[in-house]
């Protein structure tokens, strides 16, 4: 009996815990295949094998990083600041991210000034990537836990102060139990929102209507990040940072 369990075991590891222990190391050893690549100045022989990691289904914002950089070095500005921008989604604190992103920005054809932001709208923002998904994740799961723990507490403590005590304690639980729950989703919806764009061409003309025969409104160049408002067959009406339209 003991050695027929033992079988099974060694089976489920076989053809499911090796499996994923090897997809580890393959992973691991592409990682430094490339970064060998990067430091070597062969750029491009980096960015092929990065991107076989990406076509694996791994996702992390160190490969996104090394990508951007890549990308950077290889002279394709678009595809940098595209990888840098979703190296921050998963990261929105990391400096090296932030200060990367700045310079190759600023080497942009285009400089736009963003509109100012209203304060309440700009504070709500950084409070949402104050803390990556998996951080707000935990804070409402600490909160929850408390919030159930201060209803037991009230419901079967037969002191009356107890029973006060629960009810404050556990109304500020719930308050920050909300809020905490509206900063995950908000968190969740910016980290997979696909209402941004960065363009990769290197130049391109941005109609007033959508068609062709319709006048140029204005002309962007490759880097550039805009919202994507609304999409009419071919067509994508997008919004500048400077409040631009077409």
């Amino acid at each position: 009996m003991i050695k027929s369990c033992s079988k099974k075991i060694l089976i489920i590891i076989h053809f499911f815990i090796f499996p994923i222990l090897t997809t580890a190391q393959d992973v691991d050893q592409l990682m430094n295949e490339a970064n060998n690549y990067y430091q070597n100045s062969q750029f491009e022989q980096a960015i092929n094998i990065y991107n076989r990691i990406l076509d694996e289904g791994y996702i992390s914002s160190a490969l996104y990083y090394n990508l951007g950089n890549s990308y950077y070095r290889f002279g394709e500005l678009g595809k940098s600041i595209l990888y840098f921008e979703r190296a921050l989604k998963l990261s929105p604190n990391d400096e090296d991210i932030k200060y990367n992103l700045r310079v190759v920005n600023a080497r942009t054809v285009d400089q736009i000034t963003e509109v100012p932001q209203i304060f309440l709208v700009e504070w709500w923002n950084i409070l949402i990537t104050s803390l990556p998904l998996s951080g707000w994740l935990i804070i409402v799961s600490v909160f929850y836990i408390l919030f159930i723990f201060s209803i037991g507490v009230y419901l079967f403590s037969r002191k009356a102060s107890m029973k006060k005590f629960s009810l404050i304690f556990g109304s500020f639980n719930l308050f920050v139990l909300v809020l905490s729950a509206l900063l995950t989703w908000s968190n969740y919806r910016q980290e997979h929102s696909s209402e941004y764009g960065i363009l990769l061409q290197s130049t391109i003309s941005v109609k007033s209507s959508p068609g062709n025969q319709s006048e140029d409104a204005f002309v962007i160049h490759e880097g550039v990040k805009f919202k994507i408002e609304d999409e009419v067959d071919e067509w994508s009406k997008i919004k500048l940072a400077d409040g631009k339209l077409g």
